[in-house]
């Protein structure tokens, strides 16, 4: 993973033609979550990829905003219809994911003694040499790809990871055509790993090795479970070229 520059190679859209410094206006015009991406990827001055996350961050925060208008738009329509009810009112609620500074919040079942099972392939090793730097290494590229994601602060390899949206993120940050994460609610967990693996799955070819189910029994994942999954999806990302890396991870 050393020397790796996180680039996706050129989408399938372009980005506007933009002389000159950027302006947080310029992008604050953009509306397209893969154009902002292919940006960031690319940007190598500081300054500019302090305001295109900036950017990023307000362009999920506003389509959130709108879904939310719109389903409570919805929900008034049917109350006045007569169709609203208990069950209608509950659907209204707004969804406010924790903000990007605080932990994520973890909903389920009572934490278990159970270990969510994984299908280690032969190729991922937890152990051996240089693992500590490794750990570290796959930690930080996975909290650099999802620093614009509101509601994911990932901080280790299991209670960040509890709710589903840092998954969901890591992998919205490379097939943002995938699904729209503003639509996400973080009190869903299944919903939430079901999404992402399933779109890893079928855009980067990233086998299951987390069963949903056994997630579902604990409050948090077990570490190695969720490193050995992260390290599958970063090789299988290399396998498509969407991440540039001198030397792949053991």
């Amino acid at each position: 993973m050393e020397g790796e520059k996180g680039t996706l190679e050129a989408g399938t859209k372009e980005q506007p033609d933009m002389t000159g410094p950027l302006t947080a206006e310029q992008l604050a015009a953009i509306e397209d979550e893969e154009i902002l991406n292919n940006m960031l990827d690319k940007a190598v001055d500081f300054e500019e990829r302090k305001i295109i996350r900036a950017a990023m961050r307000e362009l999920l925060k506003r389509k959130r905003e709108r879904r939310d208008r719109e389903r409570a738009a919805r929900m008034e329509n049917l109350r006045q219809q007569g169709g609203g009810g208990k069950t209608g009112m509950a659907q209204a609620k707004s969804f406010s994911p924790p903000t990007s500074t605080s932990s994520p919040k973890t909903v389920g079942s009572p934490a278990q003694s159970h270990v969510a099972r994984v299908k280690v392939p032969g190729s991922s090793a937890v152990g051996g040499p240089n693992t500590k730097d490794v750990k570290q290494m796959l930690l930080d590229w996975c909290r650099v790809k999802t620093e614009p994601y509101e509601g994911v602060n990932i901080q280790n390899f299991s209670s960040s990871w509890a709710d589903g949206l840092a998954f969901c993120a890591l992998v919205h940050r490379f097939f943002p055509e995938g699904f729209e994460y503003c639509t996400l609610d973080p009190y869903d967990r299944r919903a939430n790993f079901e999404k992402a693996f399933k779109t890893a799955e079928t855009l980067a070819d990233c086998p299951r090795l987390l069963d949903v189910d056994d997630l579902m029994r604990m409050r948090e994942p077990d570490w190695k479970c969720v490193y050995t999954y992260l390290q599958e999806f970063y090789r299988c990302l290399v396998e498509k070229g969407l991440v540039k890396t001198k030397k792949k991870m053991p």
